[in-house]
């Protein structure tokens, strides 16, 4: 099966877009929300180029943040780059659990492969076995318990789309 990021932007246009005034946006250089200015504009998700792991990646974002976070650029959230030390880099790893979880939830419901990211070259033999446990930890949870609801609902356009059971 070929995947596609504008079946991605499709699925998430037909669900989300009107209800949420939000959209998908691909072809950056790096990832970015950028909140609607004023009531009637519309909030973006843009992602990396061509890249449709990045997509799912950025819509698990979306889908954690809540109302008034959705209301800010990168959802008010900081973002060091390439190149965090190993204190920085748990930091990072301790906000990514939950995004990283529903993107593998995303990347199920439609046969994607799934890998973890530590988004960081820079840490020369870097062991993320245990970042990757409490990321496989935190689905399991969800598969459990119930995903959150916008969660839930692109888990179901994307099976009925790539006709996942």
């Amino acid at each position: 099966m070929e995947f596609k990021i504008e079946d991605i932007q499709k699925v998430f246009h037909d669900t989300f877009r009107e209800e949420f005034r939000t959209s998908l946006e691909y072809g950056a250089d790096e990832p970015f929300y950028e909140a609607a200015k004023a009531e009637q504009d519309e909030h973006r998700i843009i992602c990396r180029s061509d890249f449709f792991a990045s997509a799912l990646h950025e819509i698990s974002h979306w889908c954690v943040a809540g109302k008034q976070r959705r209301t800010l650029d990168d959802f008010g959230y900081w973002y060091n780059p390439d190149g965090r030390d190993i204190n920085q880099q748990r930091d990072f790893e301790k906000v990514e659990v939950t995004p990283q979880a529903l993107e593998k939830a995303f990347s199920a419901a439609c046969n994607y492969p799934f890998q973890v990211s530590v988004d960081n070259l820079s840490l020369d033999d870097y062991d993320s076995s245990g970042f990757e446990s409490k990321v496989n930890e935190r689905y399991s949870q969800y598969l459990e318990n119930g995903f959150p609801k916008r969660a839930g609902m692109f888990i179901t356009a994307l099976k009925d789309f790539y006709s996942v059971p």
